[in-house]
């Protein structure tokens, strides 16, 4: 069990409750307040849609030993991110 990635798939997990439930946006940096139609929308996408995803994928890396491990989770973090923000612009950016 490697504990880092334990430690920090836990954290990604913490972060997806507070933005994804508790609404807590102000953990988010990188985005312009006032751009944003629903900001409840934009802590749902982001909170489900990546730390969620990301804190699990860890957690289960953490666990289950196997080649091209590093591989996998670079390119679906990519994967996670790419598709979080084409949503992210296409429907809660106010054109």
């Amino acid at each position: 069990m490697e504990l880092e990635l334990f430690v920090i798939g836990i954290s990604l997990l913490v972060v997806s409750y507070l933005v994804a439930l508790k609404k807590q946006t102000w953990l988010l940096s990188g985005f312009n307040e006032k751009n944003i139609r629903n900001k409840a929308r934009l802590g749902t996408v982001v909170g489900a849609g990546f730390f969620l995803p990301l804190g699990l994928l860890l957690i289960l890396h953490s666990f289950i030993d196997y080649p091209y491990e590093k591989t996998v989770s670079v390119s679906t973090m990519f994967v996670l991110l790419t598709s979080v923000y084409v949503f992210i612009n296409r429907k809660l950016l106010e054109k």
